[in-house]
């Protein structure tokens, strides 16, 4: 490995320390936790910014802290702190503009059944969060008697209206990303990846993949611009696929449409319809411990709504989880940039009882895996949620010092092998 301080190799000639040469490992801890909060920022940023969106203090904000993780630069604590949550609220910021790109664009979301499965003919699959990306595949599949599918990420682009406009828009397929390496080789048509969490493809169906932009494997094909025409021509010449429907699902719980209902959910907390609102959601991944989210859903009360969002919700969403007041229990919100409506959501609510969301009857568990999740729960923490857990298991990058400061500013927690009692009981 390489010393961020001394630029040597760790622990060799002219490397004073294992890993952190001299400079305090909690120090070294709060900066790679700045560095993958911007990661995540500068993801959402990008997307926004192919939306017309973008924010000048963003972009200055994103020069200052990496400044900031130079060598021989901030050894101090306290201002590294300042800085890894101003990353959090300039992530809120961020979160915002996307939002707003992707409603002027495609209109706001609603609810919506989403068909599950494939319908008889050609067929082309596409992963990955950049819902642009499929807008310009829709369109130059128009007309070609060619079905677009979305897979993993892309489920709420059914939501909005513009894009569902699209009646070849067939359906979706499939589960979260990690399950690419099984579902992609059954799926015949050629596979278009938006962005992160794809996976490096086997001989499978390498010859089928192909990339956008930043997004590249090996094996895989990138697309030059937004020009399709190679994936539509596999597509024309792949065995066509069957009709074979899996299921139906409801999503599209966009914030304006949960705020469009408010009413209706501030009537049901105070007649004692709904006594406590859960949020399940964030990165997911194929660790055993994340079935602890499933449990989680599971045991919620029956007077309980569960709003999820991300990729992790593929860990609760196939399950009837019925009504309360008559509002659906599960609460598809979106994509994990989304957790920007759950915020919304929270403080319109917090708004309504004359409180502070950290006094509202709202459990927050969010599934980490990487830099995005990084940067949505900076985001958190810089709003001054507290009790929020993560898991399954600490960040690896967070020492146990700096762990324990955000333990006793935000009262942050790690998941447990199983949900505890106060999580699924109405008297906590």
């Amino acid at each position: 490995m390489f010393c961020n301080q001394c630029e040597q190799t760790q622990g060799g000639r002219g490397c004073t320390d294992i890993g952190v040469c001299g400079k305090d490992a909690d120090v070294q801890s709060l900066q790679e936790t700045l560095l993958y909060g911007l990661k995540g920022m500068a993801a959402y940023a990008c997307h926004a910014r192919r939306l017309g969106k973008s924010d000048e203090a963003v972009s200055a904000f994103i020069e200052e802290a990496l400044f900031a993780t130079m060598t021989n630069v901030n050894f101090d604590i306290p201002s590294l702190l300042e800085m890894v949550l101003e990353c959090g609220m300039k992530n809120l910021r961020v979160m915002q503009l996307l939002d707003e790109g992707h409603t002027e664009r495609f209109g706001f979301p609603t609810p919506t059944t989403v068909y599950e499965g494939t319908r008889s003919g050609p067929g082309i699959l596409i992963t990955g969060h950049d819902l642009l990306d499929l807008a310009d595949l829709l369109e130059q599949t128009r007309g070609t008697g060619i079905n677009v599918y979305t897979h993993g990420e892309m489920l709420p682009a059914h939501s909005y209206p513009k894009l569902r406009a699209h009646e070849h828009l067939a359906g979706h397929y499939g589960g979260p990303w990690q399950n690419q390496l099984w579902e992609f080789p059954l799926f015949p048509g050629p596979i278009v990846a938006t962005t992160n969490c794809v996976l490096i493809p086997p001989d499978s169906y390498k010859d089928r993949l192909y990339t956008t932009r930043h997004t590249a494997v090996p094996g895989g094909t990138r697309i030059p611009g937004n020009d399709f025409s190679a994936v539509i021509q596999q597509a024309l010449t792949s065995p066509p696929l069957k009709e074979r429907k899996v299921r139906e699902s409801l999503i599209g719980f966009h914030h304006t449409a949960i705020l469009g209902i408010a009413g209706q959910v501030v009537d049901a907390v105070k007649s004692g319809a709904v006594k406590r609102f859960y949020v399940i959601g964030g990165c997911d991944g194929s660790e055993i411990g994340r079935n602890y989210y499933t449990r989680l859903a599971h045991t919620a009360p029956q007077e309980s709504v569960i709003i999820t969002l991300g990729c992790g919700k593929y860990r609760i969403r196939n399950h009837d989880f019925g009504t309360a007041a008559g509002l659906p229990r599960l609460l598809d919100m979106g994509q994990c940039n989304d957790a920007y409506g759950a915020i919304q959501v929270a403080l319109a609510l917090a708004d309504a009882f004359e409180c502070g969301v950290n006094d509202l009857p709202l459990t927050i568990v969010l599934s980490w895996f990487e830099q995005k999740a990084v940067a949505v729960l900076l985001t958190l923490l810089a709003l001054g949620v507290r009790g929020v857990r993560v898991g399954p298991e600490p960040p690896a990058f967070i020492t146990p010092n700096v762990f324990k400061i955000l333990q006793e500013k935000f009262d942050l927690k790690i998941i447990e092998a199983e949900p505890p009692a106060d999580l699924i009981t109405l008297s906590a």
